[in-house]
């Protein structure tokens, strides 16, 4: 009796493992919840970031706390996480640099692909926005180039920081466009665009989120944009190929949510639910729908290969353009 009885033991146990996945599911979370974010307040991650948490909490019955920690272009931030328990307690949400990072830096203290976990696109941004400064004498895309071209003019241009998708835009440009123009990087979006306004630079590429308040204002100037069709909230900007310079339409932003590499399944899949019903819940899509972002919220199994094919991808653009890593 004793092997048969040792083989229902075995059996037992065997099924108890395979029901604890759900079980550890569906105890998740226990307890207050970190979502960092690599950048600093203000912009489209951040904001992203806050609206999602605020829904979560609701939903979850525990708190999801934002947490800033801009430096290195996501890169501080993005090792914090990468450095963290994988126990689902300690989340990423970043930007599309994400991918861009290891094309920008020699060395990286994590690999974005073997050291995260990617839970799911939380939301796409519209294209990006070709903005100047309206003291820049310049109301449209080519004058804009052939003052870009003359030594004399100096022009700077900003972004949230090296490596970011906002600077490869611009890199893009400079090398599409053969125009010279030095790159003065920023701790964030909100900073950047800061500068712009003041007039510290002369341009910038801009998502439609962080940037349509000081275009509708008056504050910045919109040039061109980047997508394959016009911006709908605005009709009379011109596509960067429309106005002479194809090839930028490659470029895609968006906001995902990350964790460390061997977070369990079970966690990965209730953290993608709740986001899910977040991003579709009245109060999550009027507000991200209302900030000019599209929301997704696909599954980490097709939102992981889709990493892998955007480092690759932007890998190809950098190489393209000529940029050199720092």
């Amino acid at each position: 009796m004793r092997p048969r009885s040792l083989l229902i033991l075995g059996v037992t146990g065997a099924a108890l493992g395979l029901v604890t996945v759900p079980a550890q599911a569906q105890s998740y979370p226990a307890k207050q919840v970190r979502v960092i974010v690599p950048f600093a307040a203000g912009g489209t991650p951040d904001v992203v970031a806050r609206v999602v948490a605020q829904q979560l909490s609701v939903q979850t019955g525990q708190t999801f706390v934002v947490e800033n920690r801009p430096g290195a272009d996501g890169v501080v931030g993005s090792q914090a996480v990468a450095e963290s328990a994988p126990d689902g307690y300690t989340l990423l949400v970043t930007s599309s640099s994400f991918v861009v990072n290891p094309s920008f830096h020699k060395k990286m203290p994590f690999d974005v692909v073997r050291d995260f976990e990617p839970i799911t696109n939380i939301a796409a941004t519209e294209a990006y926005i070709l903005g100047v400064n309206p003291k820049v004498p310049a109301q449209n895309v080519q004058e804009f180039i052939a003052l870009a071209r003359k030594p004399e003019s100096k022009i700077s241009f900003a972004s949230p920081g090296v490596g970011n998708g906002l600077h490869l835009a611009a890199e893009l440009f400079k090398s599409l466009t053969k125009t010279q123009m030095v790159h003065v990087p920023y701790r964030g979006a909100a900073p950047a665009l800061t500068g712009l306004v003041a007039g510290d630079v002369q341009m910038m590429f801009m998502t439609p989120p962080s940037s349509m308040p000081y275009v509708e204002a008056g504050s910045v100037r919109a040039l061109g944009y980047a997508g394959t069709r016009r911006f709908a909230r605005l009709p009379d900007v011109p596509t960067l190929a429309e106005a002479g310079v194809p090839g930028m339409e490659v470029l895609s932003s968006w906001t995902g949510m990350f964790a460390p590499a061997k977070t369990p399944p079970a966690v990965l899949a209730r953290l993608h639910e709740e986001v899910a019903k977040a991003v579709a819940s009245p109060f999550g899509r009027e507000r991200l729908i209302g900030l000019g972002v599209i929301p997704l919220a696909n599954p980490p199994a097709a939102f992981k290969p889709y990493i892998a094919s955007q480092v690759k991808q932007v890998a190809d653009i950098v190489k393209a353009a000529g940029i050199e890593p720092h």
